[in-house]
């Protein structure tokens, strides 16, 4: 698998979750992976998916849970669709509240759901059903819906996909993470690739080689990602302007701001807060 894309999900360090409700997805993202959990579910439609190193085709509905650093890809008809996409910190087993009583099950089922699980579903389980309140939840209601749904993952039977890539392993490394948390800490700051370099104790060019090695992005093309990933969170949830948001973010001209906000979303910043706000509705 080397052309696995390391995906810079949307969830920042001060979310719980995030949740991406799709319908008539197109299934056109490359095989890839990310630092997070994601609870994926796929509605009225039947393809294949690949998780790791397994392949196998579902219909009408398929629901897996997938542990962080796992590559997944689904590929299916693309008419008619609804994908339901929950994505949460891949560090939730070292969260203090995992250790209550009360959330023993949900942090056994996430020790136990690796690298994939896989739940057999009919359009009208109550997993389902759960997923769809999730998604249509906001603020403390969608908390309370989230740990609802983990719960009712934890107590149901499913099937654990696969084995992970021996190579894919590696990029669970202390130092990329340790590299990434920096990062999405000091995100609206200066950060030199000499900065991040010194952190893990290494030279700019071997600290260069080894990022794009464990992660198959440039540290460059990561660090602007997780700022247009926040960019586009400000955008739907601040009433902020865009060049408020330009600096927020960390970029240090609105010209460069746009370029790659217009090259990674396929618009600028202000057609897509106009948009979000008429989906969003």
């Amino acid at each position: 698998m080397k052309d696995i894309q390391q995906e810079i999900t949307p969830v920042e360090s001060d979310d719980l979750f995030v949740v991406l409700d799709h319908k008539d997805a197109k299934f056109d993202y490359p095989i890839h992976c990310h630092a997070e959990y994601e609870i994926n579910l796929v509605l009225l439609s039947d393809g294949k998916h690949i998780i790791g190193t397994r392949e196998e085709p579902f219909s009408e509905v398929d629901m897996v849970i997938i542990a962080p650093f796992v590559p997944h890809v689904w590929k299916a008809r693309e008419e008619g669709n609804r994908v339901i996409t929950v994505q949460f910190s891949g560090k939730m087993l070292d969260f203090p509240m995992l250790r209550l009583r009360q959330f023993r099950s949900i942090e056994s089922f996430l020790k136990r759901a690796v690298p994939a699980a896989k739940f057999h579903l009919s359009m009208e389980d109550p997993l389902v059903s759960e997923t769809i309140a999730l998604a249509q939840a906001r603020d403390f209601e969608a908390t309370v819906a989230f740990l609802r749904l983990l719960n009712a993952m934890a107590e149901r039977e499913f099937t654990i996909l696969g084995d992970v890539d021996s190579g894919m392993r590696q990029s669970r490394s202390r130092r990329v993470a340790k590299v990434m948390e920096y990062s999405q800490e000091h995100l609206g700051e200066i950060i030199r690739l000499s900065d991040v370099a010194s952190l893990v104790d290494m030279s700019d060019s071997a600290f260069s080689h080894f990022f794009k090695k464990h992660t198959n992005l440039s540290y460059i093309t990561y660090l602007n990602g997780l700022r247009i990933s926040r960019a586009c969170r400000e955008l739907e949830s601040t009433a902020m302007s865009v060049s408020e948001i330009c600096w927020d973010c960390g970029f240090n001209n609105k010209s460069n701001f746009n370029r790659l906000f217009l090259q990674a979303k396929g618009m600028t910043p202000s057609a897509y807060r106009k948009y979000i706000s008429r989906i969003l509705v």
